[in-house]
């Protein structure tokens, strides 16, 4: 679903870990853009017809052996471009300059002297130095014929450079990250004095060409759409009911592993606010049978996944009238399938059970493969979705199965359904919640000794978990106030039945995981 009717940027990824806020960056300033792999031929540039091509940064250096490339057309295209960091070094050495390995290396923040002030540092001042972020083991000694430096560094004379005839410019720094503090105003000047970019991609705009794509792709024929009351599957779900009405078949597993007053949610707002088709299936026996006696969890996770498969599949034969399966695929999750870097080391199986059955006589339609998390949610707001839902937390699709530590029963998954709905209501009472990427508690398989009245007892104990981040990637434990987690422990003990300790988890990711299991 490409913009129709407004200019693209191309990234070419050299496997850099900021391309993806490169990207972000760019869609901030409302230009669509597309992440690829570097290695992409010239045949697929010339077709994405680019306003403007990005060059990220990458992990290698430009003469070490398998160091990345990018196709010949991408400096003959005419259109501007830009290369950031080992793109830099990248179209000094393709254009004819020279790069070298530095005996300074530059890690973390640099000052940047301003030296031409013009296109690309338009608005910048050449008696004030910026600062940066540099992160780089190599830097160029001499730029290409015809090249005039726009910027240096005390480490890097051609902090930035520009080929004014040919619109070609490079930086050695990384304007995409927050510790450049003007870097979106670098990337807006390449954008719009440079590449003439049109700032119109919002989500309505959006919404609207994707209702007309999705209504010609469907016609007549029915879709089915797999409902979990997610952010993702939502705005799915309402997206295509926008554009397709009753011809839209959503199917909701309650799997038992769910947050309390979750199912009843899903079906208020689906089929008694927006007044869709929702099959709602109660199979939380069969997932508890599955689980019954399994620690590890990995195993959990399989277990759960293909309990999930099995009764989707009894369900969808119930549309055999239908020809699509929607889901709600989202831009992070195609750019990794397609990453120069290769695959990352396995630390744990997705935490989203994404397994829809595959091999299932359906098309696939994927409305959302566009679009990062942010903007999915302001297609929620633009579709009239509630709050609750737009704002709604990650949540794994193994639910609480994977936050009972050690093997699952339904008395623990009580325990811990209660535990969590008082977390959740005490943060959002305190308007803390929003101020966290995500919160939530945890059942541990520790029994201890307390004393409640004049008896004593011998019972669970839960762990509270609150943590700050910008995509997941990395996070920080949020430094809630003493007051309110003396409120939320002390209401969990003497409420929920079966704990009498609670712990707050002050673990980071890294080395940590958000989630226990």
């Amino acid at each position: 679903m490409e913009p129709d009717r407004h200019t693209k940027i191309l990234i070419l990824d050299f496997g850099s870990q900021y391309t993806q806020l490169i990207a972000r960056r760019i869609r901030e300033q409302r230009v669509y853009c597309e992440i690829h792999p570097c290695h992409i031929d010239g045949a697929a540039v010339r077709a994405f017809q680019p306003a403007g091509i990005i060059l990220s940064g990458g992990p290698m250096g430009v003469y070490q052996q398998d160091a990345p490339t990018c196709a010949s057309e991408v400096f003959s295209l005419d259109v501007p471009v830009l290369g950031i960091c080992y793109g830099l070094q990248l179209l000094t050495k393709t254009l004819g300059g020279e790069v070298s390995s530095s005996s300074h290396r530059e890690y973390g923040r640099a000052n940047l002297e301003i030296v031409d002030n013009t296109d690309l540092f338009e608005g910048f001042s050449k008696k004030e130095p910026i600062d940066v972020w540099m992160s780089h083991g190599d830097r160029v000694d001499s730029a290409p014929e015809g090249f005039e430096v726009l910027a240096q560094s005390s480490s890097s004379p051609f902090a930035a450079v520009r080929q004014r005839d040919r619109r070609v410019y490079g930086v050695q720094f990384h304007p995409e990250v927050v510790h450049t503090p003007r870097g979106v105003e670098i990337l807006a000047n390449f954008l719009f004095s440079i590449c003439k970019c049109d700032p119109s991609w919002t989500m309505a705009s959006f919404v609207e060409r994707s209702t007309r794509e999705i209504r010609q792709r469907v016609g007549d024929s029915k879709v089915i759409c797999g409902l979990s009351g997610g952010v993702d599957s939502s705005v799915v779900a309402a997206l295509l009911y926008r554009a397709i009405g009753r011809q839209l078949q959503c199917i909701f597993v309650d799997n038992g592993l769910l947050r309390k007053g979750e199912a009843e949610s899903v079906e208020s707002v689906f089929r008694h606010h927006f007044g869709m088709e929702l099959t709602v299936v109660d199979a939380s026996n069969r997932f508890l049978s599955g689980l019954s006696g399994v620690a590890d969890p990995e195993q959990k996770r399989k277990i759960i996944g293909e309990v999930f498969i099995r009764v989707f599949e009894e369900q969808a034969r119930h549309f055999s009238e239908s020809h699509f399966l929607a889901q709600g695929t989202l831009y992070p999750d195609v750019i990794e399938s397609t990453s120069v870097r290769g695959p990352s080391a396995t630390i744990k199986s997705h935490h989203n059970v994404g397994g829809l059955p595959e091999h299932m006589d359906l098309e696939l339609i994927e409305p959302l493969r566009e679009l990062f998390k942010d903007e999915v949610r302001r297609v929620g707001e633009n579709l009239g979705l509630p709050q609750s839902i737009i704002q709604r937390q990650p949540f794994p699709g193994p639910g609480l199965g994977i936050r009972v530590i050690g093997p699952v029963t339904a008395e623990k998954l009580e325990i811990l359904r209660e535990a969590d709905a008082i977390l959740q209501e005490e943060m959002l009472k305190s308007d803390t919640l929003r101020q966290t990427w995500q919160t939530f508690a945890v059942l541990l398989p520790v029994k201890s000794v307390g004393v409640m009245g004049d008896e004593r007892t011998y019972e669970w104990t839960i762990v509270l978990r609150a943590i700050t981040s910008l995509d997941g990637m990395t996070a920080d434990w949020a430094r809630l106030p003493y007051d309110l987690l003396g409120t939320i422990s002390n209401r969990i003990i003497n409420e929920v039945r079966g704990v009498n300790r609670v712990l707050y988890d002050i673990s980071s990711k890294p080395p940590a995981t958000i989630e226990w299991e």
